[in-house]
């Protein structure tokens, strides 16, 4: 089984962690690939690089920022990510640093389950960049003291129009960030919609179903991030649009570990938590 670690160094229980891996990977028959930050960290004799490697199932050792960009990397290969929790909330992780090698046990045996969860592709104009969002995606103005003014259309039919300063397109993972903080509603993560949320808008929020896709043309200066770890963005002057898009879902597994080995009760995106509690 080839097992990719992807991992923030900030954290201190992370070299211990690693090291545990790797001692114990030959004995459970796992090849594990580390991207060259934790490479860097502890000596890993056997490992290979994250880059190109064939794998089978991701490991995210840090917090949730992470595990987001953790969950980007697994979407484009279609395979699982699990979420090891060495910050401080860990809302999407699956377990904590004192259960990662269980965890890693249960994963090679093949005791989990996979929970789909809704991903967006967004781009700026026809032949513009394509970034993934496992979050959300946000338009928002280029200045201070300033509104935009936003025209959303889905499947080509226009839905509103907004003076506002600035747009959230979420998904039910990302439901509970940014966009509810604007005010916008806390979706299961199951369901097949798309949250729309204006940024202090003189509106209300609006629900999309999944297999929809949407655009909007703000005719002022904007700047369009993909949300996510790198903070991916894309400015622009003038008179724009930009498509926003579900995409291919991700692959969260579902570890069954005891009750008291359940670190947070969320679940997210690629990730894997713990069933039966």
């Amino acid at each position: 089984m080839n097992v990719g670690l992807v991992g923030n160094r900030r954290y201190p229980p992370i070299n211990q962690i690693l090291a545990s891996m790797i001692a114990e990977a030959p004995r459970l028959g796992v090849r594990l690939f580390l991207e060259p930050e934790l490479a860097a960290a502890v000596p890993a004799q056997g490992a290979g690089a994250l880059d190109d490697a064939d794998l089978d199932f991701l490991f995210s050792l840090g917090g949730d920022g992470t595990l987001l960009r953790s969950a980007r990397l697994a979407c484009r290969r279609g395979i699982p990510v699990l979420g090891i929790n060495l910050g401080r909330v860990g809302f999407l992780a699956a377990a904590g640093p004192e259960t990662a090698m269980e965890t890693l046990r249960r994963v090679v045996r093949g005791e989990y389950t996979i929970e789909p969860r809704l991903a967006l592709s967004a781009r700026v104009g026809e032949g513009g960049e394509e970034f993934l969002a496992v979050n959300d995606v946000v338009i928002h103005k280029g200045g201070i003291a300033r509104v935009i003014r936003m025209s959303v259309a889905v499947d080509g039919l226009e839905v509103g129009a907004y003076s506002a300063d600035g747009i959230i397109v979420a998904t039910p993972t990302g439901s509970t960030a940014y966009s509810m903080s604007a005010g916008g509603p806390v979706v299961v993560p199951g369901v097949d919609a798309v949250v729309i949320t204006a940024i202090c808008p003189h509106t209300l929020a609006v629900r999309l179903p999944a297999r929809t896709s949407g655009s909007s043309g703000p005719p002022a200066r904007c700047c369009w991030p993909a949300s996510s770890p790198s903070r991916s963005s894309s400015g622009s002057a003038g008179s724009c649009s930009g498509v926003i898009s579900p995409t291919a879902r991700a692959e969260p597994a579902r570890t069954t570990m005891p009750r008291h080995h359940r670190i947070t009760p969320s679940r997210h995106h690629c990730i894997t938590s713990p069933s039966g509690c």
